[in-house]
């Protein structure tokens, strides 16, 4: 996942503090702010990378003050020009604007994301609602509008370059989209509204941390965890070994359901995750959710759009909520065919077992674990010992983008982390040169949010002069002492997904920070991380990783095919449980302002039978009241875009194929043509220009097992 969060509101141009204060000059806003604050001035290590030694959670408020102010005074610079609107005048100021700020904000993000505090999560709460109204700021600045409009309006005379001119058009569209056509009356209830969802979203963040973590199964009795490893059984042991916790992730269905012996732990572990954030308590976010749906509603009706997805889906690959729905019905009546095959031999099994139940959402993965093996004579246990963490990165992740694009990786040990686990390597290009740095973080912790995500510490920009810093953060189960990190397959998949977005922000190739790397839209930013998931599997790059932790032997081939022939098993149920996630996303964010959502579960509810995706052993991948993507992340009307991006994915894989597969000329093209060209241009052009022709589902489909 590529994270957006509150925060980040576009490229680096948020507005400040309160519009209606005297705005002072920026060097004197400067001069406010005390020298040793670690955020006065660019970092001096390696890319301005911070000097996490440094920072203290009381440096981000008066940072955060002073780089909005700054800000606002370069904005009223631009205003003050007396000269007549320019490029020059205006465009390059504002992709100049807001150094200070970005500086703050990036960290700020990191940390609140992955290793947060109470003292943060409350910084993030009061933040959150004057940058939306620092937002607005700008983009209803009737004055600034004018300028950019009349640039806008004379761009084809101009003869700016590509880039420069899709710069201005990007800009526009925000502008508009953002309401500055709006009469004052509406623009003041739009920043009324803007700075409620604000305040909401990150309301939710917090307290949907905190569900999660009061959610963990505890147990007292080891024999509770039959069925797991003696290494994950430590790992979840406290001190005294007087209690066993699991740890929620962020998704309804947790890792250990697949290993879990004792039904009744299953279903306690699988409705504690299912109902973390329904407990009627301080953590409930079930009225957020409803609210935040609604006044999502509401600006769209301001902006003269029928729904919230009508608005958001304007400058995205699929542009209308028609499109969406259409590409989400050429998946359903398949994948849920699929998965009802898929509950009918795991009945079947359940059956053979003298079980004498019926099948529940919490034994799904138990008996789906069975079914595989017993196809084909495969489990996790026999996978595990040949995915090491650290040499899957080393050896995998960093070997593919080494075989295709000539990259080498060197540990740095002399750059300070924010927290212990977390690893830093510099990025090295084929030439010799430096293009960024690399920070993994890859354990779970109880202070960081679920799922994994990709982001920028500093963005790549040559009009800025800055290279990019680049995090990727996981939540893997921390070993216990002296043990091996051992992932599973879908873990690793995950490593070359992150770092696929990884790619994206190293290659990086723009002027200007607003079109740099991943600041593209959603429907197309998970494209080249789902990609580089293909290479996991790759001959030449699977045999260079999957050796074991003990003997160094490599894989077997006869495991290796079996990991290819089970590839499209259970296809139905995993195709099936994010269909139903990205269903529910467009449900809820094509209400109109007519809706009143009262009950979300009933809301939910419906929406999946509406949709045919009702199926009860197969419940969405994120319920409404944890779907993180959605009310805190920047996925609304978005997390379609994770199934669409699969279409590009192997689409393009197919054209891989079909032309010598892994190959540094082909990787270069990609990088060429895809990877380094950021948001310069229209995407259904750029991704047509690489393969000859548009996406075609049909590749998606066979590789998903649904289609021959």
């Amino acid at each position: 996942m590529k994270q957006l969060s509150v925060f980040a509101l576009f490229a680096v141009v948020i507005l400040t503090t309160s519009c209606q204060e005297e705005t002072k000059k920026v060097e004197e806003v400067k001069d406010e702010l005390s020298a040793t604050n670690p955020f006065f001035e660019p970092s001096k290590l390696l890319f301005q990378a911070p000097d996490f030694d440094k920072i203290r959670n009381t440096d981000f408020l008066p940072a955060m003050d002073a780089g909005m102010r700054a800000q606002l005074s370069e904005m009223k610079e631009i205003l003050d020009n007396p000269g007549a609107p320019t490029f020059e005048n205006t465009f390059i100021p504002l992709e100049e604007s807001g150094q200070l700020l970005s500086r703050v904000r990036n960290v700020f993000n990191l940390l609140s994301g992955a290793n947060t505090n109470p003292e943060l999560q409350a910084i993030e709460e009061v933040l959150a609602p004057k940058f939306a109204e620092h937002k607005d700021a700008i983009y209803l600045n009737s004055k600034l509008f004018k300028r950019v409009k009349s640039i806008y309006d004379n761009r084809e005379s101009l003869r700016l370059d590509s880039e420069s001119k899709h710069l201005v058009e990007n800009y526009y569209q925000r502008f508009v989209l953002s309401g500055a056509n709006l009469e004052e009356a509406d623009q003041l209830k739009l920043r009324e509204l803007n700075g409620e969802v604000a305040t909401l979203s990150a309301k939710f963040t917090n307290q949907l941390m905190a569900a999660a973590k009061e959610g963990a199964l505890v147990v007292e009795n080891k024999d509770a965890l039959a069925g797991l490893s003696e290494a994950e059984i430590d790992a979840a042991a406290n001190e005294d070994k007087t209690e066993w916790t699991l740890p929620l992730q962020n998704t309804t269905q947790q890792p250990s359901l697949q290993s879990l012996t004792n039904r009744e732990t299953r279903e306690t572990l699988f409705k504690n995750s299912w109902n973390r954030a329904e407990q009627v308590d301080e953590n409930d976010t079930r009225a957020i959710i409803e609210r935040i749906a609604q006044i999502r509603a509401e600006q769209a009706s301001i902006l003269g759009f029928e729904n919230f997805a009508a608005w958001k889906l304007q400058d995205q690959m699929a542009k209308t909520p028609k499109a969406v729905q259409d590409f989400l019905d050429q998946l359903v009546p398949a994948t849920t065919a699929k998965a009802k095959v898929e509950a009918a031999d795991i009945q079947s099994l359940i059956d053979k077992q003298n079980g004498g139940f019926d099948l529940e959402a919490w034994d799904w993965n138990f008996y789906a674990e069975q079914v595989r093996k017993e196809r084909y004579d495969l489990d996790d246990s026999q996978i595990k010992p040949y995915f090491e963490l650290w040499n899957v990165l080393e050896n995998g992740v960093f070997y593919a983008a080494n075989q295709l694009y000539g990259l080498t990786f060197k540990e740095r040990k002399d750059l300070p982390v924010y927290q212990e686990d977390v690893r830093v390597y510099d990025v090295i290009d084929k030439d010799g040169s430096q293009i960024g740095l690399f920070y993994g973080d890859f354990f779970k912790r109880d202070n960081k949010s679920g799922g994994a995500w990709m982001s920028n510490i500093i963005d790549q920009s040559k009009l800025l002069g800055t290279k990019p810093v680049i995090y990727n953060v996981c939540n893997f189960t921390k070993p216990a002492a002296e043990q091996p990190a051992l992932v599973s397959f879908d873990d690793v998949i995950t490593m070359f997904h992150e770092f696929g977005h990884a790619l994206h922000g190293f290659f990086a190739d723009q002027e200007y920070v607003s079109l740099s790397g991943t600041n593209t839209p959603r429907d197309f930013v998970e494209f080249p991380s789902q990609f580089n998931e293909n290479w996991a599997l790759y001959p030449s790059i699977l045999n260079n990783y999957a050796k074991h932790y003990k003997t160094g032997e490599p894989m077997p081939q006869a495991l290796i095919d079996k990991i290819k022939k089970a590839s499209t098993f259970n296809q139905g149920y995993a195709l099936t449980e994010v269909v139903s996630a990205a269903s529910l996303d467009m449900q809820w964010h094509t209400i109109t302002t007519d809706n009143k959502i009262e009950d979300a579960d009933a809301f939910e509810q419906e929406a999946l039978k509406r949709t045919h995706l009702d199926l009860s052993a197969v419940p969405p991948r994120y319920r409404s009241s944890y779907f993180l993507h959605i009310w805190g992340n920047g996925y609304a009307a978005g997390y379609y875009a994770y199934l669409w991006t699969e279409m590009l994915d192997h689409d393009a894989y197919e054209w891989f194929e079909n032309n010598g597969g892994l190959t540094p000329e082909n990787g270069q093209r990609f990088r060429d043509m895809i990877l380094s060209r950021g948001n310069t241009e229209d995407f259904e052009k750029l991704y047509h220009e690489f393969r000859g022709q548009d996406p075609d589902i049909k590749p998606m489909l066979k590789n998903r097992g649904l289609t021959e």
